[in-house]
């Protein structure tokens, strides 16, 4: 049983690279669309810098939902929490972002080696600035993080999310404040929902042997009541994000002709499977005889949005529509 448990993530963790790793080839076959040098790996690098994002934010915003249980306090007087996992999030967030960072210093190419990185200039590009920024800002997270105020970690992963924001939405796009505000929301929303469900079935797994079943049921009803409003907000500046780069005309047709356009489709449906499991987690939190049977598909849940990430990083390193 010990092992079975590591075993498990491990493998799962092994089938959420391959998305990022294996997706460009297999989304751009037959679309004629040329592909980006190292998709793959650029496709899983920031796949892990987006889980980084969630880890963090999801255990800030969970931690601050269990002060509402009482009850549940204990030496220092705040509610009892699992161990952080938030300072090897930092530092997997910092590596990947030090990666796309290198990228971007050999002109968007994959280097093969420490002389073609040009270091210097990334001060001398937009996307250069944004890269040191993301990675200076993980490093400061993660100091942060083992400090005795760890909450504080929350302003250089905000200065990762907005650098993300801009990233996305060049100057030279239609709008690109629109679109960069768009993704802040987004991806902020995202963070919520997936690190904050992880963090609240690890704070019910340790709670259920201290409190019994009514403590956890009650954080799990608290994240349950947020979670519907942040898919709403997700869906929503989703569809606003997708019409900006695919016109209404045209979506139906690039979702199976473009890279883009199936990923996107790709994206749509693991949403709609975490959808479903959502509501069947929420539906046993109200009517099972124990509460708590709801976190076996509120794990499932967790499993498809570790998908959903990876979908997300697959994305950015396909080649954007052409808006026709």
């Amino acid at each position: 049983m010990t092992l079975t448990r590591p075993v498990a993530v491990l493998v799962l963790v092994a089938l959420a690279a391959l998305l990022p790793l294996l997706g460009p080839s297999t989304a751009l076959h037959g679309t004629g669309e040329a592909s980006v040098p190292g998709a793959g790996g650029i496709a899983l690098l920031r796949t892990v810098l987006f889980a980084a994002l969630c880890v963090p934010i999801g255990e800030l915003f969970v931690n601050r939902l269990a002060r509402s249980v009482p009850g549940t306090e204990g030496a220092t007087g705040r509610p009892v929490a699992p161990r952080s996992w938030s300072p090897p999030a930092a530092a997997a967030g910092f590596v990947a972002a030090l990666g796309l960072a290198s990228v971007v210093a050999t002109g968007n190419l994959v280097p093969d080696g420490l002389s073609d990185i040009d270091a210097g200039g990334l001060y001398a590009s937009r996307d250069g600035k944004l890269a040191l920024l993301e990675v200076n800002a993980f490093l400061v997270a993660g100091l942060c993080a083992v400090s005795r105020r760890p909450v504080t970690q929350l302003w250089p992963l905000a200065a990762v999310v907005v650098a993300e924001a801009l990233r996305a939405h060049p100057a030279t796009e239609h709008a690109p404040l629109t679109g960069s505000g768009l993704a802040l929301v987004h991806l902020t929303c995202a963070a919520l929902w997936v690190g904050g469900l992880l963090h609240a079935l690890r704070t019910l797994r340790l709670w259920h042997g201290r409190y019994g079943t009514e403590a956890g049921a009650a954080l799990l009803g608290l994240y349950a009541r947020v979670a519907a409003v942040l898919l709403a907000v997700i869906t929503a500046t989703g569809v606003w994000s997708s019409l900006r780069r695919m016109p209404p005309e045209t979506v139906l047709e690039q979702l199976t002709a473009t890279a883009y356009g199936r990923a996107l489709l790709a994206k749509i449906l693991l949403v709609a499977a975490v959808t479903a499991l959502a509501l069947w987690a929420r539906r046993r939190l109200r009517r099972a005889a124990d509460p708590l049977t709801a976190c076996a598909p509120a794990w499932a849940e967790v499993v498809a949005l570790g998908l959903v990430v990876a979908a997300s990083g697959l994305l950015t390193a396909l080649p954007v529509p052409i808006r026709w």
